[in-house]
């Protein structure tokens, strides 16, 4: 017979018991739930005590976006919002600067100010507070000064290269981080002399320069000439309360050549003798003469360090420019018209003060243009976009360089433009003349080189008697025609100029 359920069978309770079972099992779920989310919002708060984080960020887990994207992705995020998102994370300094320029005002050529600042920035008298592209040289030179002053030792150095190159503008730099050094080493300041040789009125002049500057010489018997005093202070060992350092820097050493080159052997002989204090660095634009002219002082023992601050490249006249414009509260010069004329000056010369005056030529250029639209509509405004721009620059560049010289250059015979190279490549540095006989030697050796039929000596003076007429050279009188002196009347940067695009040309200036 079948058994009937009771009440304490019935399904119905079984359903209860077991919807109990589950209820009870879900709030202590729930319980639990609630312990381990206190627990997360507890170490949530202590990490908020430190670090701000967005409030869906405890339940969510994280993922790294870009502020930009960040910013944009909220569909409520106002444009202020986004703009000001955007740009407090600006990490790019490309960025950052065009940002500055942005904000930079409006530049007005017709503004008397605005134009004088332009070319007081561009002027080569203007000297800017840190001297770019010039680091490794700088620190070179200063390292060998910093020695010297460390061990109270005396030495010299020969600094070399073209013109427009920072020497003079990075020695006064040296200068200046030798004094602040010795400031903060306890030690004395050298006492500086600085003089320009073509300011002299004869070469025996610097060492009167030297010793007025030196307080002991002072003192030293009149009756000597200045050299023999120096000499005789620098052979004396003195109290260490005059033991100061003493810093020569001869800018344009290669005036101070003479026929003997007395003057430059006695001027570094002075950094030999045994209590000698003497720092000196020689500034001049001749690479080699140290090897040429001082081949004595190998022998003695006391031959220069020598520094050599190459020609500027492009890279690096560009970003001299950029320099000196950046301080300017307004925008004066296309970036394409710097470029250019960075890369023509650095293939012709590399010589920043050249750069400068291209530019401040494109600027005068750009001044009579608005000077003209002035007449025109004087009542007017200021047109938009007035810069320098490429054109500009492109009639600089050919004022500056597309000489009647360059012309003349370029439209001479074949041998006569190998003359004009020989006479470029014998008067590099201080050397300023010599005879047609040696000028003759070179050229035999260009034509050699290049296996070219040389013309005879007779015909080379004849040639160098055209080449005066035209003046480019200069010949000097003689009884015998190998005898006469020949110097170069041009600027090297022309000739080069004029024939950079013949390979045999360039090649020859190297």
């Amino acid at each position: 017979m079948p058994t009937i359920a009771g009440p304490s069978s019935s399904p119905q309770k079984h359903v209860v018991g077991s919807r109990s079972e589950i209820i009870g099992g879900l709030r202590s779920a729930e319980v639990n739930t609630s312990r381990k989310r206190k627990l997360r919002s507890d170490s949530a708060a202590e990490v908020a005590a430190t670090t701000v984080l967005p409030v869906n960020s405890i339940s969510t887990p994280l993922k790294w976006k870009s502020p930009r994207r960040c910013a944009v992705s909220s569909p409520k995020t106002s444009d202020e919002e986004i703009k000001e998102d955007s740009n407090e994370n600006l990490a790019s300094p490309v960025k950052k600067l065009s940002v500055c320029l942005d904000v930079k005002s409006k530049w007005n050529p017709r503004d008397d100010d605005q134009m004088k600042a332009v070319k007081e920035a561009l002027h080569v008298s203007k000297a800017p507070s840190t001297v770019v592209c010039r680091e490794d040289e700088q620190r070179r030179v200063f390292e060998f000064v910093k020695g010297c002053m460390e061990q109270k030792k005396a030495g010299s150095l020969y600094i070399c290269g073209c013109p427009g190159t920072g020497k003079s503008l990075s020695m006064e730099k040296v200068r200046q981080q030798a004094e602040d050094w010795a400031k903060q080493a306890g030690l004395p300041c050298p006492e500086t002399v600085s003089v320009n040789c073509t300011s002299l009125t004869k070469t025996t002049d610097i060492f009167s320069k030297i010793l007025g500057k030196n307080e002991s010489g002072k003192k030293a018997n009149g009756s000597s000439s200045p050299l023999q005093q120096l000499q005789s202070l620098f052979s004396q060992k003195k109290q260490l309360s005059s033991s100061k350092m003493m810093l020569i820097i001869a800018d344009e050493m290669d005036y101070l050549i003479t026929k003997d080159r007395g003057v430059l052997h006695e001027l570094f002989m002075l950094t030999t003798l045994p209590f000698s204090r003497c720092i000196l660095i020689g500034v001049a634009n001749a690479i080699d003469l140290a090897d040429r002219f001082l081949p004595k002082l190998k022998s003695l023992n006391c031959k220069p360090f020598v520094v050599t601050f190459r020609a500027y490249s492009k890279e690096q006249i560009l970003r001299i420019l950029q320099e000196r414009l950046v301080a300017l509260p307004f925008v004066a010069f296309q970036s394409n018209a710097l470029e250019i004329c960075a890369r023509k000056v650095s293939a012709a010369s590399g010589d920043m003060r050249k750069a400068l005056c291209v530019c401040r030529s494109a600027l005068e250029i750009l001044e009579i243009e608005v000077r003209g639209s002035i007449d025109q509509e004087p009542q007017g405004p200021a047109p938009e976009g007035l810069v320098v721009k490429m054109d500009h620059m492109i009639a600089a560049l050919s004022k500056t360089f597309k000489s009647p010289v360059v012309d003349t250059i370029q439209s001479l015979p074949q041998h006569q433009q190998i003359i004009v190279c020989s006479a470029a490549k014998a008067f590099r540095g201080s050397k300023k003349d010599s005879t047609i006989a040696e000028l003759n030697k070179l050229y035999l050796e260009i034509c050699k080189s290049s296996m070219i039929t040389p013309a005879g000596i007779t015909e080379f003076t004849n040639m160098c008697t055209v080449l005066n007429d035209q003046g480019i050279l200069k010949l000097s009188h003689a009884r015998d025609d190998k005898l006469k002196r020949v110097s170069l009347r041009v600027d090297e940067a022309d000739i080069t100029f004029a024939l950079k695009e013949i390979r045999f040309f360039r090649n020859c200036l190297l």
